[in-house]
C-alpha cells in the first residue's frame, strides 16, 4: 500500500484531467427526490383515530393490498432489525467498467506516465470506495395506522464528504414507490366513518455523489 500512498498526488493530478469521465463520478447532480426519506408523520395522538383490532385482520388486509405487498420491503411484525443498536452494514457495489477504463498514463502536461497494473487497480479501488454512494436499508415503524406498518427505508451513506477536494455528499436520485393501507378517518363523533385506503411510500434506491 505504500507505494499506492506515495502516488496518491500525481493519480489525483490524473484523475482531474479526465474531464467529464472523471466527474461522472464526482459531480452527479440528484433529480428531485431531495426530500427523501419520508419524514414523520404528525399524527393525531387521540386513539379514536386508531384501527380497531377487528379491522387489523390479516387475512382481510392482505386481500386488500393484494400484488403490492412486498415482503423484501414491508412487514407485518417486528422486524428483528429493527431494534439493533449496531448501524447497517456498507453494501459493496461492483465498480462501474467506465471507471476500469479511467486513463491514469497521461498528466494535462501531456507527460506520459507509467503505472504498474496493481497500483492502477489499487488506485481505482480507492477512488470507487470514496466516491460511491450506497443506499442503506433500515426498518421503520410507521405506526398502527399503516399496514404493513413496518417498511424498510433506504439512506443515503453520508457519515463523510465523497469528492476530492471534500464539499459534495450523497443525495439520492432515484426512488421507487411501494404500495401501502392508509387508516384514514374523516367526519366527527357518531357520524365519523374510518376506513383502510391506498397510498404511495416512496424509498430511496440511488444515491449519488454532488453538490
Amino acid at each position: 500500500m505504500g507505494s499506492i500512498t506515495r502516488a496518491l498526488p500525481l493519480l489525483l493530478l490524473l484523475l482531474c484531467a479526465q474531464g467529464a469521465a472523471a466527474q461522472h463520478y464526482l459531480r452527479l447532480r440528484p433529480s428531485p427526490s431531495e426530500h427523501l426519506p419520508v419524514p414523520d408523520l404528525k399524527e393525531d395522538p387521540d386513539p379514536e383515530h386508531d384501527p380497531r383490532e377487528q379491522d387489523l385482520s390479516e387475512k382481510t388486509l392482505r386481500k386488500k393490498l393484494g400484488s403490492n405487498f412486498d415482503p423484501s420491503f414491508m412487514s407485518i411484525h417486528l422486524p428483528t432489525q429493527l431494534n439493533a443498536s449496531a448501524p447497517p452494514e456498507l453494501p459493496r457495489l461492483p465498480m462501474p467498467a467506465d471507471l476500469k477504463k479511467l486513463n491514469l498514463t497521461e498528466t494535462p502536461y501531456g507527460r506520459r506516465v507509467k503505472l504498474g497494473k496493481k497500483a492502477r487497480r489499487k488506485f481505482l479501488q480507492w477512488l470507487w470506495m470514496y466516491t460511491h454512494c450506497p443506499v442503506l436499508y433500515t426498518w421503520k415503524d410507521l405506526g398502527v395506522r399503516f399496514w404493513p406498518r413496518y417498511i424498510k427505508e433506504g439512506n443515503c451513506f453520508s457519515e463523510r464528504s465523497c469528492s476530492f477536494p471534500e464539499g459534495m455528499s450523497c443525495k439520492p436520485v432515484k426512488s421507487v414507490t411501494k404500495t401501502l393501507l392508509r387508516w384514514y378517518c374523516q367526519g366527527f363523533l357518531r357520524q365519523k366513518y374510518c376506513t383502510w385506503i391506498s397510498v404511495q411510500y416512496p424509498i430511496i434506491s440511488e444515491c449519488k455523489c454532488s453538490c
